[in-house]
């Protein structure tokens, strides 16, 4: 399913969020040119301390 990768994305995830939550999301989207499924990965990536800074 779709291209090989290097890092593929096994686990699918679905969360119910909130209009503020939403905007958030979306403005650092747009501002970063990512997609939202980007965005979320990189919010996760900043709760581990060990991960380097996105």
């Amino acid at each position: 399913m779709g291209r090989p990768t290097d890092n593929p994305k096994r686990h699918n995830v679905k969360a119910r969020i909130d209009d503020e939550t939403y905007h958030i999301l979306d403005n650092y989207c747009r501002t970063n040119g990512k997609s939202k499924s980007e965005g979320i990965r990189d919010g996760i990536r900043k709760l581990d301390p060990n991960t380097k800074k996105v």
